[in-house]
C-alpha cells in the first residue's frame, strides 16, 4: 500500500500537466494542502464566480489549461457564470469541486447539491472520482476534455472522504503532460485543403473573417502568413481582436455591431458586403459578431475553418474545413505554393488603398471626441490616451458591455497575437478585473491594463484586496458615468425610457483601491489622463484610475444608429 494520499496524488498529476497555479479558497483543503507542499501556487481568490474567470484570462494568456477549485454547495453555485463564459469562449478550465463524503450522498448532507445537474449545462465533461486506484486516470481525462476538440471546462468531484485515502501501488504509471492546449492539432484532408486554396485564389473579391479561434500565437502566425501570401483583405469579430496586427495594410479591424457613426466598421463594412466568398475562422457566427447575422453576404460562397464540427454550416452553408486554425492554416499557406495567386495580387493595391482610406476616415470621424478636452471625459479620449501607451507585449482585458467596445472598437493592435480579452462568450458584467488578475498571473512580464465600467466593476471590487495580497500588478481603468450604460441608452431606444436601476449613486473607486492596499487616483480633467497612466505603468504595483465619464458617451453601434445616433453625424 502506498503511503500516498489521493489529495496528494492529485498535487502531483497536476503538477506533471505542469500546473503552477492553482484558483482556490483553501478548498478541498486537502487538495490546496498538497499543492501548496509541492510548490503549486494557490492564488486565493475572494469569490468563486471571479476565481472561474481568472482561470479563463489565465487560460487564454498562458495557452495552458487553467486549474480552479472550490468548496460544494454554494461555492460549486458560483462557478457556474465564469464556466458557462468558458464554454461558449472555447476556453480550457479543469474545475476541481469538493463533493460531501460518500457515505453521505442522497441524505441532504451539509451543502449537498446535485452537481452533475448543476454544471450540464456549462461544462463538456462531469465526472466523481469514486475510488483511490483512479486518480491518474481521471485527472488526465478532465485534461484531455478541456483541452481537446473545441476547448473548454471539465467538472471533476472530489468526495472529501476520498481525498484522505491512501493511493493503492499501481503497475502501470502515468507520464503523460497534457497541460498544453489545443492538446490535438487537427487538420482537414490534402483534398480539401487545395480546393479551398484554389476557390481563395479564383475567387473576385474574397474576404477573411476571424474569430477568437485564431488568437492563438500559431494561429495568429499563420494567419498573417496567409493575408500577406494570399493578399486577403482580413476583418475580426470582437473576440478575435488581436489575431491580426491592424496596422498591416490588409487588415481591416473590427466588425460585429461596431458600424454606426464615427466607426471603422462604417467606412470598412462595403469591403465584406462586396465579397463574393468569406472565409470564417474560428467563429461561431454568433449574433455579435455578425450583426444579428447581417453581414455576410447572402451570395457569397463561405469556406469555414473550426475545430467543432457543429459550428461549421451552424449558421451559413459552408464549405467545412474541419481543423485546429493554426494547422489548417499553415496547410492552406502550404497549397498556394501551388496555386495561381496572380488576380489576387493585382487586387493587392487597391484593396489596401481601400482599407487605408476607410481607417483615415474613421480617425477623421472620431476626432471630434477623441481629442476632446472636455468634461467629463469621453471615453474615446481615453483610448487615444491608452493607445499611445500600448506596446506590442502589452494586454488589453475588458469588462463586458461598453467596456468591450470602447476596447475593440477604439484601440488598434500593433503586432498580430497581441492579446486582448474580452468576455465575449456570455458577455457578463464584471469579468474584466478577473480576467485581467488571471491574464497578468499567466505572463508577469507583460503590461496588463484592465478597462471597466462602474456598473460592472461592482461585481468585483473585493479583487483589488486579492490583487493587493497576492501581488498581481494589473492597471486598473474605471469608466465612471455614473449610469448602467448600455442598460440605459438600450431601454430607451426600444422602450421611450428607462428603469430606475440605471442610476448609480457616486462612490469613490480610488479610495476603495486605496484601503485595499492598491494605489488610485481620480481623473476629472482630460490633460490629467496621461500622467496618470504613466505613474501607474511605472510603479509595478496594482493601480486604479477612476475616469469621470461622460454619461452620454456610448460606441457607435448599429442599434443607436438612427436612433440615439439621429443626429451625431452631424456634431
Amino acid at each position: 500500500m502506498s503511503e500516498e494520499t489521493v489529495a496528494q496524488r492529485i498535487a502531483r498529476a497536476l503538477q506533471r500537466h505542469g500546473v503552477k497555479v492553482i484558483f482556490g479558497q483553501s478548498l478541498p483543503s486537502a487538495v490546496i494542502l498538497a499543492c501548496e507542499a509541492i510548490g503549486i501556487r494557490q492564488l486565493a481568490y475572494r469569490q468563486e464566480n471571479m476565481g472561474g474567470a481568472m482561470a479563463d484570462g489565465f487560460a487564454r494568456v498562458s495557452g495552458r489549461v487553467a486549474v480552479v477549485a472550490a468548496q460544494n454547495g454554494p461555492a460549486a453555485t458560483l462557478l457556474v457564470p465564469p464556466l458557462a463564459e468558458a464554454f461558449k469562449a472555447s476556453v480550457p478550465i479543469v474545475a476541481l469541486v469538493q463533493e460531501v463524503e460518500r457515505n453521505q450522498l442522497d441524505r441532504n448532507a451539509f451543502q449537498e447539491l446535485d452537481h452533475f445537474a448543476l454544471f450540464s449545462s456549462c461544462a463538456k465533461w462531469v465526472r466523481r472520482i469514486i475510488t483511490a486506484d483512479r486518480v491518474d486516470d481521471y485527472i488526465d481525462a478532465a485534461f484531455v476534455a478541456a483541452g481537446s476538440g473545441r476547448p473548454g471546462p471539465a467538472v471533476l468531484m472530489l468526495p472529501a472522504d476520498l481525498l484522505r485515502e491512501k493511493v493503492p501501488a499501481t503497475v502501470r504509471e502515468r507520464r503523460s503532460n497534457l497541460g498544453e492546449w489545443p492538446i490535438d492539432r487537427t487538420r482537414p484532408a490534402e483534398a480539401d485543403i487545395r480546393k479551398a486554396a484554389a476557390a481563395i485564389a479564383s475567387a473576385k473579391t474574397p474576404v477573411v473573417l476571424a474569430g477568437g479561434g485564431a488568437t492563438s500565437p500559431a494561429a495568429a502566425a499563420a494567419l498573417a502568413k496567409l493575408q500577406d501570401r494570399a493578399h486577403l483583405p482580413v476583418f475580426t469579430t470582437n473576440m478575435g481582436k488581436g489575431a491580426i496586427d491592424e496596422t498591416h495594410p490588409l487588415s481591416a479591424g473590427v466588425l460585429g455591431a461596431l458600424v454606426g457613426p464615427r466607426s471603422l466598421g462604417r467606412h470598412a463594412l462595403p469591403i465584406l458586403s462586396e465579397a463574393d466568398l468569406v472565409v470564417l475562422i474560428g467563429t461561431r457566427t454568433n449574433q455579435n459578431g455578425t450583426d444579428s447575422w447581417r453581414q455576410v453576404p447572402p451570395a457569397a460562397r463561405v469556406i469555414h475553418i473550426d475545430v467543432d464540427p457543429q459550428e461549421i454550416g451552424r449558421n451559413y452553408e459552408a464549405v467545412r474545413l474541419l481543423g485546429d486554425s493554426a494547422a489548417t492554416l499553415e496547410a492552406l499557406c502550404a497549397a498556394f505554393e501551388q496555386v495561381d495567386l496572380s488576380l489576387r495580387h493585382d487586387k493587392r493595391k487597391s484593396l489596401e488603398q481601400r482599407i487605408a482610406s476607410a481607417w483615415k476616415s474613421f480617425e477623421s470621424d472620431r476626432s471630434v471626441f477623441s481629442g476632446s478636452n472636455g468634461a467629463p471625459i469621453r471615453p474615446e479620449r481615453v483610448m487615444a490616451e491608452v493607445q499611445a501607451r500600448l506596446s506590442p507585449e502589452t494586454i488589453v482585458v475588458a469588462d463586458a458591455s461598453y467596456s468591450s467596445m470602447w476596447v475593440v472598437g477604439q484601440l488598434r493592435t500593433r503586432t498580430s497575437g497581441q492579446r486582448f480579452l474580452t468576455p465575449r462568450g456570455l458577455a457578463g458584467l464584471g469579468w474584466g478585473l478577473p480576467l485581467a488578475m488571471g491574464a497578468k498571473v499567466a505572463r508577469p512580464e507583460s503590461p496588463v491594463i484592465a478597462l471597466v465600467g462602474d456598473g460592472g466593476f461592482a461585481h468585483s471590487w473585493a479583487e483589488l484586496e486579492t490583487m493587493a495580497r497576492s501581488k498581481v500588478p494589473v492597471i486598473v481603468i474605471v469608466l465612471n458615468n455614473g449610469i448602467l450604460g448600455f442598460q440605459k441608452d438600450a431601454e430607451t431606444v426600444k422602450f421611450g425610457g428607462y428603469t430606475t436601476a440605471c442610476h448609480f449613486s457616486p462612490v469613490d473607486h480610488a479610495a476603495i483601491a486605496r484601503a485595499c492596499g492598491c494605489g488610485g487616483t481620480v481623473v476629472k480633467d482630460p490633460g490629467d489622463l496621461g500622467k496618470a497612466l504613466d505613474l501607474a505603468l511605472s510603479e509595478q504595483r496594482p493601480w486604479l484610475i477612476e475616469i469621470m465619464t461622460d454619461p452620454a458617451a456610448h460606441p457607435p453601434i448599429s442599434l443607436f444608429d438612427g436612433t440615439l445616433d439621429r443626429a451625431a453625424e452631424m456634431v
